[in-house]
């Protein structure tokens, strides 16, 4: 067991992404009771609705699973009613995680309570102030990951860059993760664990758009582009999506509502342009909506369910890490992977 597994409890050393439209409590559950780190989006949730998905997730696994805020996007007073509503409801061995940095008061509220903070960073700088502000864990984005991109470094190098500089810290990589194989390779270059979304995007308990997780299975990373379009709701952000119509054009098109999809119990329209994935409940053109998708997706299989994903991404990681054979000279040998 290792250093992430330790800290959070977990069986495997593998977080699910707190994916806005994508990761509700049934997703977040399945993965949880597989073993691996279960992430509950909470998005833009109001505090009463957090309570009743957090408590949901709670009646549907016992293990340990954790709550994803987005500062940058709700603004830290409504981050903090979000984290308060969560922690009323959050299990002793639940934890939090934070897209980007928490103000300083969120992250204290989330040490006070005795849960551990984990911060998403793209940065060393921003590593450096989540590591004052708390984190317990921190998570390394590179630019391989689809969604929103915190920095302009790949995954390899900012990993690099961050151990160096913080020898000592629960270190766990984001960006080009979808099997095994490739968790053990972050483990080999100094991780403790892995981040996956784009891996789960397809599950049969996701709540993306049938349509998208099709996309996302059919897809290479030659298919995903980094692109500053998809800026309503999130501007000044750079995000890794699957090419479509607005991607490859040279002029905006007009910002009117091209789908609607449900938020909650209400129905809600989507402008062309919006940062809002297609979910379930989506309804319109969905093919010009933002479809946040990784490299990692050419090693993405069908849309089996999370359990099944997460077991046979622990039976690649098994065969990874204790048979990584070498042969020098004709000579060869079983070597375990650091811990």
């Amino acid at each position: 067991m290792n250093r992430l597994q330790s800290k959070l409890g977990l069986e495997l050393p593998l977080l699910q992404a707190g994916m806005g439209g994508i990761a509700g409590p049934e997703l977040c559950a399945a993965v949880s009771r597989a073993g691996a780190g279960g992430a509950l989006a909470l998005h833009k949730e109001p505090p009463d609705r957090v309570r009743d998905l957090v408590s949901q997730v709670t009646a549907a696994t016992s293990r340990p699973f954790g709550v994803n805020v987005i500062p940058e996007v709700t603004g830290p007073a409504a981050c903090r009613a979000q984290i308060r509503a969560a922690l009323q409801r959050l299990p002793r061995n639940g934890f939090v995680t934070s897209f980007g940095l928490p103000d300083a008061e969120a992250a204290r509220e989330v040490v006070r309570a005795g849960h551990v903070l984990v911060i998403q960073v793209g940065t060393v700088r921003d590593a450096d102030e989540a590591l004052q502000r708390g984190a317990g864990v921190l998570v390394v984005q590179g630019t391989e990951a689809g969604g929103h991109l915190l920095g302009e470094l790949p995954a390899a190098r900012l990993l690099h860059d961050v151990r160096t500089r913080h020898p000592d810290t629960v270190l766990v990589v984001a960006g080009g993760v979808a099997t095994g194989a490739d968790l053990a390779g972050a483990l080999k270059r100094g991780a403790h664990g892995a981040m996956a979304g784009t891996l789960f995007i397809p599950t049969s308990e996701s709540t993306a758009h049938p349509d998208y997780k099709q996309r996302v299975v059919e897809a290479t990373s030659h298919d995903t582009v980094v692109t500053t379009v998809f800026d309503i709701g999130w501007p000044a952000r750079r995000h890794r999506v699957l090419r479509n119509v607005l991607t490859e054009e040279a002029e905006r098109r007009p910002t009117t509502f091209i789908a609607t999809t449900m938020v909650g119990a209400r129905n809600v329209p989507v402008p062309r342009y919006s940062a809002s994935v297609p979910a379930s409940g989506t309804v319109g053109r969905v093919e010009e909506m933002a479809m946040y998708c990784g490299c990692s997706c050419s090693r993405v299989r069908g849309r089996d369910m999370a359990g099944s994903v997460v077991e046979r991404f622990r039976r690649e990681f098994e065969a990874a890490r204790r048979f990584r054979v070498r042969t020098t000279k004709g000579v060869s040998w079983t070597r375990r992977s650091n811990r």
